[in-house]
C-alpha cells in the first residue's frame, strides 16, 4: 500500500471490509503510543516538579507550579495550529514529526536536572518545549477521525485518547522508577542525594537516598526513537483529506512554521503574563488565556503562505457553527478537567497533606510545619488519570450504543457534586493538625472526577463526530482539544493561587459552578426536545 492514498471511503460497507479497515486499525495502532509519549513528555513536569522539592533544587513552590502552567499553556497553545496540520500535511507526515520534535524536550531537560544550579529559566524554556507533546494530541485524533466511519466514531477515537492518555500514568510511574537507579550509566551523569523523603507506587525512599533525576528526560528517548521509524513508514496520508500536500519535505515546513507562529505567541503571552524576574506580570490569567488564543489565530491566518492561505480560510470556516461553540465548552468540561487535575494533582497533595497546619489563636495565624505522617504525592497522584485514561474507550463504546448527550449529561451532574464535596475536604485538611485523616476521602473523590471526565472524554468526541460531517470534525475535534487543554494551565494556576491565600477549596467550588453551566449547556443544544440535533 502506498503511503498516500487517493481512493478513501469508509461510509461504503464493500470498501471499508475489504481495504479501510485493516489500513484504519494500523494507522490507529501507530497512533496510540505516538499520543502517549506525546502526554508523558508534556505532562512531565508535575512529576519532575515534586521531586525538584525533594531534591533541594532553589526554587520556592510557586516557581514549581509555574513550571507545570507553562507546560499546559504551551500544549493547548500548539493545539490551534496542530488542529488543522492534518489538511494542510498528511497524517502520516504530521504524526512522525510531531512525535520526533518530543526529542529535543525530552534531551534538553535530561541534561538540565544533572545540576541544581541550572537556572530556573531553563526549566521554564524546557517547559515551553515540553508543550510539544500537548499539541500532539489535536492533530492525532484530527487523523484517527478520519480513518473510521462515523458509527465507529466513538469507539476508535476513545481508543486512541483513552490509551493514549495512558501517557499520564506512564509517566507517573515510570520517572520515578527510573530516577532510583543509574540505568543509563555514565552517560546520564552523577546521582543527587534526597534532601527530603520521597516515595512511588513500591513504597518509600527514605532522604540521602541517590536519585538520577535526570533519568526522567533521558528515558522517553528510548521509546520514541523507534517509535518515530514505525510512524514514517507504517502510516499513511489520506489524499482525499489532505489534497495538497506538496511532498514530504514541503509538509514537514508547514508544520515547523505553524509551530513556530504559536510557540511566539504562547511564549509572548507569558511573558505579559508571569512576574518578575521571569515576565512582566501585566496581564491576569483570564486576560492572558484568550489573547493567546486570539492571537495564534490571527498571526496563523496573517503569516500562511502559499496553498496554507486557501486551506486555513476553509477550516476557519467551522467558527460560524454555533455547535462548535458548545461542543467546545462540553470538551473543557471534560478534557479540561482530566488534563488539569492531572497537572495539578501531585504538587497540591504534597502542598496540602505535606504540612501541619495549626491555628494560633492568640495571634490570629496558621502556621506550616513538615506533616510526618503525610502521604506522598508520588505513591497515589498516577491513580487517578489511570482510572480516567482506562475508562475512556467505555465512555466511547456507550456513547455509540445509547448517544453521547446522554452521557456527557450524567458524568456532568456526577462532577457538579464530586468538585463541590472535594472542595469541602480540601478546606477540612488545609485546616487542620492532622490532614492525613482527610487523604483517602479527597484521593476517592479525586478518583471519581477522574473516571467521571474520562467517560465525559468519549462521549463528547463522539457527539462532535456525528454532529460535524468529515471535513469539519477534524479541525472541530482539534479546537475543542486545543481549548480544553488550557485546563492543563489553569488548573494549576487557579489551586495555587487558591492555596496560596489559604482557601484551596475555592477553586473547586469555582469548578464545581463552571460544571452545572455545562449540564444546562448540554440540555439546551442536544436534550431539550426542540433541540436542532437530539443526543449525538
Amino acid at each position: 500500500m502506498s503511503t498516500n492514498i487517493k481512493d478513501w471511503d469508509v461510509e461504503d460497507q464493500k470498501f471499508w471490509e475489504s481495504t479501510g479497515k485493516g489500513i484504519a486499525y494500523r494507522n490507529l495502532w501507530i497512533s496510540v503510543p505516538s499520543l502517549l509519549l506525546g502526554f508523558a513528555v508534556w505532562l512531565m513536569w508535575g512529576i519532575i516538579t515534586v521531586q525538584m522539592s525533594n531534591l533541594g533544587f532553589p526554587f520556592k513552590q510557586d516557581e514549581l507550579f509555574t513550571l507545570t502552567a507553562i507546560a499546559g499553556l504551551a500544549g493547548a497553545t500548539l493545539r490551534i495550529p496542530s488542529s488543522f496540520f492534518i489538511r494542510l500535511a498528511g497524517g502520516r507526515n504530521t504524526i512522525f514529526l510531531t512525535t520526533a520534535l518530543l526529542m529535543i524536550p525530552a534531551i534538553g531537560t535530561g541534561i538540565a536536572l544533572m545540576d541544581k544550579s541550572t537556572p530556573l529559566l531553563t526549566f521554564q524554556l524546557l517547559a515551553l518545549l515540553s508543550g510539544i507533546g500537548g499539541g500532539n494530541f489535536a492533530c492525532s485524533m484530527s487523523n484517527i477521525s478520519t480513518f473510521f466511519p462515523k458509527r465507529l466514531q466513538g469507539t476508535a477515537l476513545g481508543i486512541n485518547a483513552g490509551l493514549g492518555n495512558f501517557g499520564v500514568t506512564t509517566m507517573q510511574i515510570l520517572i520515578p522508577l527510573v530516577m532510583t537507579a543509574g540505568v543509563f550509566g555514565a552517560l546520564a551523569g552523577a546521582p543527587m542525594e534526597l534532601v527530603k523523603d520521597s516515595g512511588w507506587i513500591f513504597g518509600k525512599i527514605v532522604a540521602g537516598t541517590p536519585t538520577w533525576i535526570q533519568n526522567a528526560g533521558f528515558v522517553w528517548l528510548v521509546l520514541l526513537v523507534p517509535l518515530a521509524f514505525l510512524g514514517f513508514f507504517g502510516m499513511n496520508n489520506l489524499l482525499p483529506i489532505s489534497p495538497n500536500i506538496g511532498g514530504t519535505l514541503a509538509a514537514f515546513i508547514k508544520v515547523l512554521w505553524l509551530y513556530g507562529l504559536a510557540f511566539a505567541t504562547a511564549g509572548l503571552g507569558l511573558y505579559l503574563y508571569l512576574p518578575a524576574p521571569t515576565g512582566l506580570g501585566l496581564l491576569n490569567m483570564w486576560v492572558a488565556l484568550p489573547l493567546i488564543m486570539l492571537g495564534t489565530l490571527f498571526v496563523m491566518k496573517l503569516a500562511a503562505f502559499g496553498e496554507m492561505k486557501g486551506n486555513i480560510a476553509k477550516q476557519f470556516e467551522i467558527f460560524k457553527n454555533k455547535h462548535t461553540w458548545s461542543m467546545t465548552v462540553l470538551y473543557v468540561l471534560t478534557f479540561g478537567s482530566f488534563i488539569g487535575f492531572s497537572m495539578a494533582l501531585p504538587l497540591s497533595i504534597k502542598v496540602i497533606f505535606g504540612d501541619q497546619h495549626i491555628f494560633d489563636a492568640a495571634t490570629q495565624t496558621w502556621s506550616h510545619i513538615k506533616n510526618p505522617a503525610a502521604p506522598s504525592a508520588l505513591t497515589y497522584a498516577w491513580i487517578g488519570p489511570f482510572v480516567g485514561a482506562l475508562i475512556r474507550p467505555v465512555g466511547g463504546w456507550i456513547s455509540d450504543k445509547v448517544g453521547g448527550s446522554i452521557v456527557t449529561q450524567a458524568i456532568s451532574a456526577v462532577m457538579v457534586v464530586a468538585s463541590a464535596y472535594a472542595g469541602y475536604i480540601m478546606m477540612q485538611a488545609y485546616h487542620s493538625a492532622t490532614p492525613e485523616v482527610f487523604f483517602m476521602q479527597f484521593l476517592v473523590v479525586f478518583v471519581i472526577l477522574f473516571a467521571a471526565s474520562g467517560i465525559g472524554n468519549g462521549s463528547t468526541f463522539r457527539t462532535v463526530g456525528v454532529i460535524f460531517d468529515r471535513a469539519q470534525a477534524g479541525p472541530v475535534l482539534g479546537w475543542t482539544s486545543a481549548v480544553a487543554a488550557y485546563g492543563s494551565f489553569i488548573a494549576p494556576e487557579v489551586i495555587k493561587g487558591q492555596i496560596k491565600a489559604g482557601t484551596p477549596e475555592n477553586a473547586m467550588y469555582g469548578f464545581a459552578i463552571f460544571y452545572a453551566v455545562c449540564l444546562a449547556i448540554n440540555w439546551w443544544f442536544y436534550l431539550r426536545k426542540s433541540s436542532e440535533i437530539r443526543n449525538p
